[in-house]
């Protein structure tokens, strides 16, 4: 033989090998395929509660997600001492015209509506934010603790007035 006819013979062999290769997970396949529809048609309800464990379990891995949680975090509440001195910064506001309201009575702030002309207008209500105070008295609100504070104003033309703020504004 020559070199030839042994090429050719091998190249035949490899092929022959392949397609019987291919014929044998074919087969496979194709036996798998049949055993699931025999399975469909003899015992429906294993073949039915497969799915629907396959559905459950895929829904399971989708939802589950990663790690990845991320913490939010807002203003905090320092720990405030009477006798201190703090400034007023408004906590929900990067406005720095924005005011902090001072109130008469701790609570009143929750229900606070500016819409009478003498809540605008009223002299040291509206105090500007950078305004130095001193913690004169704390008050605890709706199960947070003293989430309210009385302020002395120490400086500017509403000096030595009064009033209750959120605790959250006194920095």
């Amino acid at each position: 033989m020559s070199n030839e006819e042994n090429t050719e013979q091998v190249v035949e062999t490899e092929q022959a090998a392949e397609v019987e290769q291919v014929v044998e997970s074919s087969n496979k396949a194709g036996n798998i395929v049949s055993l699931i529809l025999n399975l469909k048609e003899n015992n429906p309800k294993v073949f039915f509660g497969a799915i629907g464990g396959i559905v459950v379990l895929l829904i399971l891995i989708m939802s589950s997600g990663g790690n990845d949680a991320k913490i939010v975090s807002g203003p905090v509440i320092k720990n405030l001492a009477i006798g201190q001195k703090y400034v007023l910064k408004s906590a929900n506001s990067y406005d720095p015209a924005a005011t902090i309201r001072l109130v008469a009575v701790p609570g009143a702030i929750a229900a606070y509506d500016d819409t009478e002309e003498a809540d605008r207008n009223t002299p040291c209500q509206h105090i500007p934010q950078g305004t130095p105070v001193s913690v004169q008295e704390l008050q605890d609100a709706y199960g947070t603790k003293n989430a309210f504070v009385k302020v002395l104003i120490e400086d500017g033309e509403c000096k030595g007035k009064d009033g209750w703020a959120l605790a959250i504004d006194v920095q």
